[in-house]
């Protein structure tokens, strides 16, 4: 029964609260800091159901004094309550089967950000370039994100042909998951003289950065190259090799770190990169099902292929997996992107609610 199953979730809420309240729980940090966290995310649940219970119990009260009928004006008082009370309870248990709904594991994470330019040339660069922006804009409002750049490859005529990127913070990868896949853009280029409209792409990826018991990385099975620097850098780039590329043998996952100045530095995010890309890749090999949903996303960059269109000269945004269309360009290119991910999330949300219901029929 559906009850049961959350009063079994506020019993190990309760077995939560004892435990981060144990001194040698305390002492054990690492541990400690698990347990709040755990105990934390299900406070939602337990609040509604608190007050789901409460309800409950007036119902039963109500429904005895009404089978009672003793005394007329308390029976008439009952009735009304309990109306009133039954609609609550329903509305509550609503909610309850909405906050019950499994969780992405990954959605606390932080996340390592991937642009690249795909389809169109210096123009999908440029392009790569924006999207960079507009997240870094996006981030700017979240409190407490931090980013790094971890890598970046920048032609002449600007934007990136390859940006990766750390983002650290409460939340992180439940809310830029949504961000995966091929964004395309439809405007007159910078380098377009005739004034045609042109059709670019550039590919999002987002991928949850990897926790060491998550994956085991051998260092024996990856070849380690250094190499000097290219691009800005003055003499240093000419006089040390500091950049690093990682080639993981058995899985072909090559990575390239050459944005900062010590070799040991570049050699670290280096290796954040290739983990997580580890974990994205045992998890498709995993579930077949996912790795088709991550082709399906992330495709290959052609103009076809799409998640997001932004028509400059309409100057409208459209989301194609929810149909949803925003004629506010200028400011989802400012950061203004929270009504696409609120509409992803809720519609996801409906999914599982869809599924959830099959499955108690």
């Amino acid at each position: 029964m559906f009850i049961d199953k959350v009063q079994a979730v506020e019993n190990k809420f309760i077995d939560l609260e004892q435990r981060i309240s144990d001194p040698s729980v305390i002492a054990r940090q690492d541990e400690w800091q698990k347990l709040t966290k755990e105990h934390a995310s299900l406070s939602p649940i337990i609040d509604v159901f608190r007050k789901y219970k409460e309800i409950s119990s007036t119902i039963a009260d109500d429904k005895e004094i009404i089978a009672d009928g003793s005394d007329a004006e308390l029976v008439a008082m009952a009735r009304e309550e309990l109306n009133e009370l039954v609609q609550k309870q329903a509305a509550l248990e609503e909610e309850l089967h909405l906050l019950m709904l499994p969780k992405d594991p990954n959605d606390d994470k932080n996340v390592i950000m991937e642009i690249r330019g795909g389809a169109g040339g210096d123009e999908a660069a440029i392009f790569a370039g924006d999207l960079f922006r507009m997240y870094m804009k996006y981030i700017e409002k979240q409190k407490g994100w931090k980013t790094g750049i971890i890598s970046a490859n920048a032609p002449e005529l600007g934007g990136y042909k390859e940006i990766i990127f750390s983002v650290e913070g409460s939340g992180v990868y439940g809310k830029l998951k949504y961000e995966s896949g091929v964004h395309r853009v439809q405007r007159v280029p910078v380098t377009e003289s005739g004034g045609r409209i042109h059709t670019s792409t550039a590919t999002v990826a987002v991928l949850p950065e990897a926790e060491d018991v998550e994956v085991e990385l051998n260092m024996e099975d990856v070849r380690v190259d250094y190499f000097r620097a290219s691009g800005a850098g003055g003499q240093h780039v000419n006089k040390t090799s500091s950049a690093v590329r990682m080639t993981h043998i058995p899985s072909g996952i090559v990575v390239e770190c050459q944005d900062e100045r010590s070799q040991l530095e570049n050699r670290a995010k280096a290796v954040r990169v290739l983990k997580a890309r580890l974990l994205a890749q045992a998890r498709e090999a995993a579930d077949a099902e996912m790795t088709e949903a991550r082709r399906s996303q992330v495709g290959t960059g052609d103009r076809s292929e799409r998640v997001r269109t932004y028509n400059y000269p309409q100057g409208r945004v459209t989301d194609h997996r929810i149909n949803l269309t925003l004629y506010k360009l200028e400011n989802i290119m400012n950061g203004d992107i929270d009504e696409f991910i609120q509409a992803l999330a809720e519609a996801r949300r409906t999914e599982l609610m869809k599924e959830a219901e099959e499955s108690r029929e």
